[in-house]
């Protein structure tokens, strides 16, 4: 359904893809490479692929095919017997030859899936690499790592940031692992044996396959729906990976925290002062529209024998829904890595609020070294309650205590030397893209 915020949860680039137009050019396209294949298999006389080819969307009346998807359930019945109106009669009659709807429709929808599939690697691309510039110069910022949403210990500003590329790279290697079971051809005819075109099934499929720079499967999946789930499913997780990373930039945009800030934030209708971080909002709006429909597609897996009803219908909007919310997120994620900022001074100021607490793990091991693991535990957490009750910092707590004299506080509380592998995880994160680049 179109709607004015319907922009919000798509780009006018995949837009265009899944448009009306460009869904009828797809189903164009495969009825004249299935005639072309016939052709060149000596199914059918040449010439139908060419007066098939001559036809673009224009040449169709868009009311007509709704009111055939109305009575026919599909869009390619009507579009068929339009084209047989259309063409002159030595060629209307060899039209869409011994295949079925399904075969139509699900091929052009693998069409289109094969352009938004590159449109989303193509952003996908760009944003890592990004990611990885930024996880590079932030390599040794130190921020608070915060657990069960409070302060926790020290962390980096790049462990963070190599963290939303770790998974964006495995979202890439997912998308590109299953780009030759998700491109595949279907061509079964009615219920998936290719009867219709005797032994010229096997070549026939194998040309139009190539003519449409598909793969051709071993045998028809008409009613095995694993491929559009998992596509539905690999789109999820993306979504997913990039509410990750907006959901931290949100929470790291907060006024009482300030460690980041969107380029260019909206503004309120009423709040004059505020920056609402609305490159957030959009790819966590998509996300929490994104499992249900790839749940939708796996729900709609148990398809009846050969071919379903119902089942497949149900897919037809969700897998380019389901390519518009990501295209949505990358876009805004683009956003906030090309235009983001980051405050890593307030960072340092954050790591200071608590007085020190964010520093006991690291003063309660090397006092274990004296104490033992226990014991150093129970002293620091009766430190740490002192230090919160009296509005003390915990160092100041600790220096009027017996059991930590001796212990080197100045370098115990000082983050930078508390970061433990983070710097080589960040360095080793970017080596492995590196090497599979």
């Amino acid at each position: 359904m179109s709607t004015l915020a319907a922009p919000f949860f798509t780009t006018s680039a995949m837009a265009a893809i899944f448009a009306a137009d460009a869904q009828l050019a797809a189903l164009l396209r495969v009825e004249a490479a299935l005639a072309k294949a016939q052709e060149a298999c000596g199914v059918i006389p040449p010439g139908v692929a060419a007066e098939i080819s001559k036809l673009g969307p224009s040449a169709i009346d868009h009311a007509a095919l709704t009111a055939g998807l109305m009575r026919g359930g599909n869009l390619a019945i009507p579009l068929v017997k339009q084209l047989q109106e259309k063409l002159p009669a030595d060629a209307a009659r060899f039209v869409h030859w011994g295949a079925t709807s399904q075969d139509i429709i699900d091929t052009a929808l693998v069409l289109q899936m094969a352009e938004a599939l590159h449109l989303i690697e193509a952003e996908l691309h760009l944003l890592r690499d990004r990611l990885a510039v930024l996880a590079d110069s932030h390599v040794r910022d130190p921020m608070v790592g915060r657990t069960l949403l409070q302060q926790a210990v020290p962390t980096t500003l790049g462990l963070k940031i190599a963290g939303w590329l770790a998974a964006l790279d495995r979202d890439a290697a997912r998308l590109d692992d299953a780009r030759p079971r998700l491109l595949t051809l279907q061509l079964g005819g009615a219920a998936g044996t290719l009867a219709s075109l005797g032994d010229k099934g096997p070549p026939v499929a194998d040309a139009m396959a190539a003519n449409l720079e598909l793969s051709n499967p071993p045998l028809p999946w008409h009613g095995t729906r694993d491929r559009i789930a998992e596509a539905g499913s690999l789109l999820a997780l993306l979504i997913g990976s990039l509410a990750k990373m907006a959901r931290d930039f949100a929470l790291m945009a907060q006024t009482e925290i300030a460690e980041a800030f969107e380029g260019d934030a909206g503004g309120s209708s009423a709040m004059p002062h505020k920056a609402n971080p609305v490159s957030c909002a959009r790819i966590l709006a998509c996300h929490a529209r994104a499992p249900n429909l790839s749940a939708t597609l796996i729900a709609a897996m148990d398809q009846e024998h050969e071919r379903a009803l119902g089942g497949w219908h149900a897919e037809w909007e969700v897998l380019p829904d389901l390519f518009a919310l990501a295209a949505a997120s990358l876009e805004a994620a683009r956003t906030l890595a090309d235009h983001g900022r980051f405050d890593t001074i307030r960072m340092v100021g954050n790591l200071e609020m608590t007085g020190g607490l964010v520093m006991a793990e690291a003063v309660s091991l090397a006092l274990a070294q004296k104490i033992g693991k226990a014991e150093a535990h129970r002293t620091l957490e009766t430190a740490a309650k002192r230090s919160l009750s009296e509005n003390m910092s915990l160092r100041s707590v600790l220096e009027m205590m017996p059991e930590t004299s001796g212990l080197d506080l100045d370098a115990l509380f000082a983050p930078r030397r508390y970061l433990g592998s983070a710097p080589r995880f960040v360095a080793d994160q970017l080596a492995a893209r590196k090497r599979h680049v």
